[in-house]
């Protein structure tokens, strides 16, 4: 399991005769409170003080939204390539290995089948512990290839995207295409009239949110999720001008009419299941 969370242990002071166990806790980074992270994972890993939703590897967040055993992964054997030879602190080959060791995964994004309470959907998440869920050619192909499955079997298609990262840089124009080319594949669905479901989640920004990501037929957000282009330093820094509080969270968003709900993550299976009987009745 990814997560972007720091993990800490404590000791707590045993009674006398009493062995107590090193256990381990967790540090909400909104309130800072000190979490079990039992009970966190029971929360489904959004803090019970504070409601701060912490951010989720793919693996996990296929794990909490679709039934039990019901996902059957495709394209599993895609790894991306260097077609630049890129070289920097660290080379793109290097920041690869590092990425899947880390993540358990060969590539930023996760397709495959699965259902929500009995409903079929064809699911691609994408991962912000892969180099920050950037869309390489791969993390392209995996979305573009999802979406092309479920026109061709008829059965709606949802994306989960949790990237901080836009076109990955270490690939070039390869990457930069793949903005087009999950667009063309999500027009294609809207011309086939099969539903299109994007949640979003902290963060979506750059070029997944300036093409798939923003494409659904319904957009949900988790709350408080980052969503936007590009950050709100480098806006203020160019425009010169303080923007308004919350500029770029789910809630500012869903204000100004930019997408469609806002679901706590425990609601989000109950919502996503009726979304889809509504879809496909």
């Amino acid at each position: 399991m990814a997560l972007f969370r720091k993990k800490t242990y404590a000791v707590i002071p045993p009674k006398e005769g009493v062995e107590i166990k090193k256990e381990l806790w967790e540090r909400c980074p909104s309130c800072k409170a000190t979490l079990y992270e039992k009970t966190l994972r029971q929360n489904l890993f959004v803090c019970p003080k504070c409601n701060f939703h912490f951010r989720l590897g793919a693996k996990e967040r296929l794990k909490i939204t679709l039934d039990e055993g019901s996902f059957q992964e495709m394209a599993d054997n895609l790894s991306p390539l260097d077609p630049l030879n890129f070289e920097a602190v660290k080379s793109y080959k290097e920041k690869i290995k590092e990425s899947q060791e880390k993540t358990g995964i060969l590539e930023a994004a996760i397709i495959g089948e699965g259902e929500i309470e009995g409903k079929k959907v064809v699911v691609g998440v994408t991962d912000s512990n892969f180099i920050m869920g950037s869309m390489g050619s791969v993390v392209g192909e995996k979305i573009s290839r999802a979406a092309e499955i479920a026109l061709e079997k008829r059965i709606p298609f949802l994306t989960i995207s949790g990237s901080g990262g836009g076109a990955r840089m270490y690939e070039g124009m390869l990457s930069l295409m793949q903005m087009a080319k999950t667009s063309a594949a999500i027009s294609r669905l809207k011309e086939g009239a099969v539903p299109f479901i994007s949640l979003l989640t902290d963060p979506t920004m750059a070029g997944v949110a300036a093409s798939f990501a923003f494409l659904g037929d319904i957009i949900i957000a988790e709350p408080k999720a980052l969503i936007g282009f590009t950050g709100p330093r480098v806006i203020e820094q160019t425009i010169k001008t303080k923007l308004p509080e919350g500029f770029q969270r789910s809630e500012f968003l869903f204000e100004h009419g930019m997408i469609d709900l806002i679901v706590q993550r425990k609601d989000l299976r109950p919502t996503l299941s009726s979304l889809l009987s509504l879809l496909t009745s």
